[in-house]
């Protein structure tokens, strides 16, 4: 039998903590859900951790839920501002595990000067992969308008023909875990792959991002956000994308200019878009907005367009990935609390 590396890494704590003597740690978990709930209360004790669970997010108004403890664990739905790291400090927390691999959230450098450990977790790159996969094929069959008919029971067939990946070109920007994955997942689908990584890591055919846009008929956005990626596709790299081009985004919102890239589609210089993040999504992804007015003008126009799938920031969510993210968030804080024991 064959282990995941969360699995190797559970057995590990598990047998080293069978044979040895530790206090137990005290960990508050902020912004969890029923699901999440559910498997900390499952594993947490395995660790010897005592979980305090709360679906509220961290907040000045929430700090007290951390008092007495130095290891806290956040969700990545709700920013963290810096009045809130310092409020955490001065409470005695000085270590986050975010329940996320970005820390787009709250910021990291912040935390380090008022003495908080910041560490993300590590999941199955697989969620993500297998969406953004998912994503592509719906975006080149059409299937927006598709499935809007059928649920009317309109079942013509569609205006335009789809198209297989086989006979496109798909660039990947960013080859870390899940976009190696995805270049891993259409390797089976025959078509040509060029990808864009100042560290490239795989075997693919690497190009400068100036030669990947023109020759790309699907574009997929895997790089971390950070200064120098942010609308690392802008008006003036969308312009060179092919035409008809595809651009699909399971990375971050904020990698992609959305009135660029709106431009580009209501005048149909792309062929169409489907993306899980979009910027400014924070106060819109997660809630219940079906009886209210959604105030970003950017999302309501990539609404209205036939050709553009919008999916409220769910590639991650699996149940294997869910599992993997309480698993390692309980791990971080357990290996952060007993660091000096070298016991993994």
């Amino acid at each position: 039998m064959t282990y995941s590396e969360p699995e190797r890494r559970t057995q590990s704590l598990a047998s080293w903590l069978s044979s040895a003597t530790l206090p137990d740690v005290a960990l508050t978990i902020y912004g969890c859900g029923p699901d999440e709930a559910a498997l900390f209360r499952e594993l947490a004790p395995r660790f010897g951790v005592v979980p305090t669970i709360t679906e509220a997010s961290v907040s000045e108004a929430t700090i007290e839920l951390a008092l007495g403890k130095r290891c806290i664990s956040v969700g990545h739905k709700t920013p963290i501002t810096n009045q809130t790291l310092l409020a955490l400090a001065r409470a005695g927390v000085t270590y986050i595990s975010t329940r996320s691999i970005g820390y787009n959230h709250l910021d990291v450098d912040y935390a380090d000067t008022v003495g908080i450990t910041v560490e993300n977790v590590a999941y199955s790159p697989d969620s993500v992969a297998d969406y953004t996969l998912m994503l592509m094929l719906m975006a080149v069959r059409n299937a927006k308008p598709m499935l809007r008919r059928a649920d009317i029971h309109d079942y013509r067939l569609n205006d335009a023909r789809g198209k297989e990946l086989r006979d496109l070109t798909v660039g990947v920007i960013g080859t870390g875990r899940i976009g190696a994955a995805v270049i891993d997942r259409l390797r089976g689908f025959g078509c040509r792959t060029v990808a864009y990584d100042n560290r490239p890591a795989t075997s693919a055919d690497y190009v400068p991002l100036d030669e990947l846009l023109p020759v790309s008929d699907i574009l997929t956005l895997h790089t971390p956000l950070t200064e120098d990626t942010r609308h690392l596709l802008d008006r003036r790299r969308i312009e060179q994308l092919k035409p008809g081009a595809y651009v699909v985004n399971t990375g971050r919102g904020p990698l992609l200019d959305t009135e660029a890239l709106l431009t580009a589609l209501e005048n149909g210089r792309l062929g169409g878009a489907a993306l899980d993040v979009l910027e400014g999504e924070d106060g819109i992804f997660y809630a219940d907005c079906s009886n209210e007015p959604v105030e970003s003008k950017q999302l309501r126009r990539l609404q209205e367009l036939p050709n553009v799938i919008i999916s409220p920031h769910t590639a991650y969510y699996t149940d294997h990935a869910l599992s993997d993210t309480v698993e390692n968030s309980i791990i971080n804080c357990r290996k952060f609390e007993n660091r000096k024991q070298q016991w993994i």
